[in-house]
């Protein structure tokens, strides 16, 4: 027994863990416009993300019933190994992604990761295979889909009913709703991902016999996981904030906050009905239908692929780093000493990896050159025919039209006028004879 309590001991340290990287990959869900439009400072953005992160850890457990008892099968046979190999292949797989930059599903990756050992360890039969499909991988296709087309309409109902006036008359409104929906997203957040980990702990309880099976979350797992995921929140994946401000479209004070508006909205009402969806891919669908429902707003289709590719990977990616895990853990103690060693090596070579060209605070509104260089594709060369720029910026295109065009100009003129002197002589001497 004293064994089985220092596992589940493990397995409790594991999951907060995880629920830490959670808070710092998952703050660009919330921040990210509001920091590229300036409505809010770096630091103080992500200090009001992570108190509004615990509130909302604390305002429903149907998500984290989800977890305990829905896609998983608590009476297969599942012991805490299992969950810890899990962990480790979500964990793995968010620290991944969130060096490259890319605002993959923390979500998925604990779903991948724990669908991955329980099928290594226990077998199929150890998962709820038709909770996975209603509860996982439908929401996973349709919120993306349902937050982009909601903050398509949002967008342009905003800059409809803002249409005529100034954008310095209407820039204070905008930012203080941008701040507003955007402590919406970080609460909705709490209310979502904070009860995932929940649930891991809640089903290490269970699988350790220490709680009954179908119990809720106790007080002390509600707290931690709380705490968890908002210390991670206000430490800021800066990395993946570029990438959701600068990276997908720029995005301008009336599209920040339709975006985030729409975002909160879908998060909620999944929380709700107990789906336990991505909010990054909710959020990442709001953020790309604001760059589509502005006019003469561009969306880079090639990191949007990039990101979409990310989130394809995860689930069987984060799996089979936990299915490799689990096996290795079912050797013995061990086997789950080996496990924890390589986690902790992986983490240290993705945290040095990182340092080479580091982002934070001070430099995550400058957008990388492989981004300012993209080229235009052939879905944002179509959106830009059919959607002509706002009113002004033909001006101003033609005011700050590059040296090199200028150039090319003057370089031409003087041949035309040398071409046309040629012609008007020869006309001249063919008459005169």
């Amino acid at each position: 027994m004293e064994h089985i309590t220092l596992l589940i001991g493990i397995v409790i340290i594991t999951a907060l863990v995880f629920d830490f990287t959670n808070g710092f990959h998952d703050t660009a869900n919330a921040m990210a416009t509001t920091i590229s439009t300036g409505a809010l400072g770096p630091r103080v953005a992500v200090a009001m993300s992570a108190v509004l992160n615990l509130i909302g850890a604390f305002l429903s457990v149907e998500v984290a019933k989800t977890i305990s008892g829905g896609i998983l099968d608590e009476d297969s046979g599942i012991r805490p190994e299992v969950i810890f190999a899990g962990l480790v292949g979500a964990i793995l797989w968010n620290l991944v992604t969130w060096l490259a930059g890319l605002p993959s599903s923390s979500s998925h990756a604990l779903f991948g990761g724990l669908i991955g050992a329980t099928v290594a360890s226990v077998g199929i039969d150890g998962v709820n295979g038709d909770a996975i499909v209603m509860k996982v991988l439908i929401p996973a296709v349709a919120a993306p889909l349902v937050a982009g087309i909601a903050t398509i309409v949002a967008t342009r109902l905003t800059y409809r009913l803002g249409r005529g006036r100034a954008a310095e008359d209407t820039a204070k409104g905008y930012r203080a709703g941008q701040i507003a929906s955007a402590a919406l997203v970080s609460l909705a957040h709490g209310t979502n991902d904070a009860q995932k980990t929940m649930g891991v702990i809640t089903l290490a309880l269970v699988t350790g016999g220490v709680i009954a099976p179908d119990s809720d979350p106790p007080m002390w797992v509600i707290v931690s996981a709380g705490l968890a995921i908002a210390l991670g929140t206000y430490l800021g994946g800066w990395r993946i904030i570029r990438t959701m401000g600068k990276g997908i479209t720029d995005i301008q004070p009336p599209q920040g906050f339709a975006a985030q508006t729409g975002a909160a909205t879908v998060i909620l009402a999944s929380s709700h009905i107990g789906f336990a969806l991505s909010t990054t891919q909710v959020c990442s669908g709001a953020v790309m239908g604001a760059g589509v429902g502005r006019k003469g707003g561009v969306v880079r289709w090639s990191t949007a692929g990039r990101m979409v590719a990310a989130w394809v990977l995860t689930l069987p990616a984060a799996g089979l780093i936990a299915a490799g895990s689990a096996l290795l853990a079912d050797q013995g103690d061990w086997g789950i000493t080996a496990v924890a060693v390589l986690a902790v090596a992986g983490c240290v070579v993705i945290w040095a990896l990182s340092r080479r060209k580091p982002v934070d605070a001070s430099n995550v509104n400058e957008v990388g050159q492989d981004a300012a260089a993209e080229p235009v594709g052939v879905v944002t060369a179509a959106l830009q025919s059919v959607a002509p720029p706002p009113v002004g910026s033909a001006a101003t295109a033609d005011s700050t039209a590059s040296p090199d065009t200028v150039s090319g100009t003057t370089t031409d003129q003087p041949k035309a006028i040398a071409a046309a002197g040629s012609a008007a002589r020869a006309a001249s001497s063919s008459t005169s004879s």
